[in-house]
C-alpha cells in the first residue's frame, strides 16, 4: 500500500537505520496548503448541491445542518485516519453525484426512509469493499451505461448555468466567464474563482442576503431510520452505483496514477463504514475523492511522494474544523441568490458531466444503450415512486443485452495461404 517511488528517508527506514518518520517531521507548508485548497474547492461547489438536495427534500435548518456536519466529519475522520494508516494522501469527500441524485429524488420519500436507504447503501458499499468484489461488480454493468446514468443525473445542473442567464445575466454570466478564464490559466482554482466572482457580483447588485449574527457549533440530529422497498430501489441502488463507479473508481485511479498502490478493501470498506455510521445524522455517502485528490497527490503537495500523506491529514483536519460549524455554513449559503447557487453548482459539475458524456460514447457498440440510459435518466421519469436514475440504468442494461450480448460475433476471415 505504499507508493512505488520511495524517498531516501524511506530507504534508511527499510535498512533499519532510522525510526519511521513522524507526522511533524514530514509536515511541510506546501502539503498543508494543498489540503486546505482541496477543502476550499470541496465547499465552494459540491456543498451547494447538498443544500439544493436538502431544500428539495423539505429539510429544516437543523436537519440540513446535521447533514453538513455528518458529511464533513465523515470526510475529515477518514482523511486523517486513512492517510496516517497508509502513508498515502487519501482524500475523501461526500458523493457529489449522489447529492445531485437526491435533488430530484429526495422529495419523493419521507426523510426517515431516505435515511434507511442511506444505511442500506453504506452497508452494501462496505461489504463490496471489504470482500474485494469491487472490480468484479463494476465489470457486470457496462461502463457506458454507468457513465450515461451519471451524465443524465448531472444534465440539469449543466443546463442550469445557462437558464440562470435569463433571470440573472450579471451573476450567472460572471460565474461562467470567471470559471472559463480561470480554467484557461489556473484550472485548479476555476470553481473557487467562479464562486468568488459570483459572490462579489451578488453583493454588488444587492442580491446577497447573508446575515451571520453569531457563529454556531453544529448540532447533530439523529433520525430514526425506516425502510421501504421503494426507497431502497429509488435511492439506495442508484446511490450505490454512482458512488462506486463515479467516485470510488476514479479516486482509486488518481492514487494509482500517482504511483501509489491503494487497497480497495481498506479504502472503500472504510469509507462505506463511515457512511453507514453517520447515515442516521444525514450523511448520504462518504467516498474517495478524485478531483480534489489530484491536488494532494501531485508534486505540488511535496516533491517526495512519501511525504504527501501530510496533505491528506491536513485536508481532514480542515474538514473537521469547518464541519463543526455546519449550521453557520448553512446560514451562509442560504443567503445566496438561487441563480448564483445554480450557476456555481453547474460549473462545478462541468468536469463530471464531460466525463460522463465522453465515457458514455467511448464504446461504439454500446452507444445506443448509453443514449437510452442518458435520455431516460435526464427525463425525470418516475414509475411506482422510483426515480429516473434506476430506470435509466435498467433500460440501458436491457438495450445492452439486446444489442450487444445477444448479437452473434462475426467470424474473422481466415488468412489466405500461398
Amino acid at each position: 500500500m505504499s507508493p512505488e517511488t520511495t524517498s531516501p528517508e524511506a530507504e534508511r527506514v527499510a535498512e533499519g537505520g532510522e525510526e519511521r518518520p513522524r507526522l511533524w517531521r514530514d509536515a511541510s507548508l506546501s502539503a498543508v496548503l494543498a489540503g486546505f485548497v482541496a477543502v476550499v474547492v470541496s465547499y465552494s461547489g459540491p456543498l451547494v448541491i447538498v443544500l439544493a438536495a436538502a431544500t428539495a427534500g423539505h429539510l429544516n435548518a437543523e436537519q440540513t445542518g446535521s447533514w453538513v456536519w455528518a458529511i464533513s466529519i465523515g470526510s475529515g475522520l477518514t482523511c486523517v485516519l486513512l492517510s496516517l494508516l497508509t502513508r498515502m494522501p487519501v482524500i475523501t469527500a461526500w458523493s457529489t453525484p449522489g447529492a445531485a441524485l437526491l435533488v430530484t429524488g429526495l422529495g419523493d420519500y419521507p426523510y426517515s426512509e431516505a435515511i434507511g436507504a442511506f444505511i442500506v447503501s453504506g452497508l452494501v458499499i462496505t461489504l463490496v469493499g471489504a470482500t474485494g468484489v469491487f472490480g468484479w461488480l463494476m465489470a457486470r454493468v457496462p461502463s457506458a451505461v454507468v457513465s450515461a446514468m451519471l451524465a443524465g443525473i448531472l444534465f440539469s445542473f449543466g443546463v442550469g448555468v445557462f437558464t440562470s442567464l435569463g433571470s440573472a445575466p450579471l451573476i450567472a454570466g460572471g460565474v461562467l466567464v470567471a470559471y472559463l478564464a480561470a480554467k484557461r490559466f489556473s484550472p485548479r482554482y476555476a470553481v473557487l474563482a467562479a464562486l468568488v466572482i459570483g459572490v462579489a457580483l451578488g453583493a454588488g447588485s444587492s442580491q446577497l442576503h447573508v446575515r451571520l449574527h453569531q457563529v454556531q457549533v453544529a448540532q447533530p440530529v439523529f433520525t430514526m431510520p425506516t425502510f421501504s422497498i421503494t426507497s431502497i430501489i429509488g435511492i439506495a441502488i442508484p446511490l450505490i452505483i454512482v458512488t462506486l463507479a463515479s467516485q470510488n473508481a476514479p479516486g482509486m485511479a488518481v492514487l494509482a496514477a500517482s504511483g501509489y498502490k491503494p487497497s480497495d478493501r481498506l479504502l472503500i470498506g472504510s469509507t462505506g463504514l463511515a457512511s453507514t455510521l453517520l447515515a442516521p445524522f444525514g450523511s448520504h455517502a462518504i467516498n474517495l475523492a478524485a478531483i480534489t485528490a489530484a491536488i494532494c497527490t501531485g508534486s505540488e503537495a511535496h516533491p517526495d511522494p512519501r511525504r504527501r500523506y501530510v496533505a491528506g491529514v491536513s485536508c481532514g483536519v480542515f474538514y473537521l474544523l469547518i464541519g463543526a460549524m455546519g449550521s453557520t455554513l448553512v446560514t451562509l449559503f442560504a443567503g445566496m441568490p438561487k441563480q448564483l447557487v445554480a450557476a456555481v453548482a453547474g460549473v462545478a459539475l462541468f468536469g463530471a458531466l464531460m466525463g460522463g458524456l465522453s465515457g458514455a460514447m467511448a464504446d461504439e457498440s454500446d452507444r445506443e444503450a448509453a443514449l437510452v440510459t442518458f435520455l431516460v435518466t435526464a427525463s425525470g421519469l418516475t414509475f411506482f415512486g422510483i426515480g429516473s436514475a434506476f430506470w435509466g440504468m435498467l433500460f440501458g442494461v436491457g438495450v445492452h443485452i439486446l444489442l450487444v450480448r445477444g448479437r452473434p460475433r462475426r467470424k474473422l476471415p481466415r488468412p489466405r495461404t500461398a
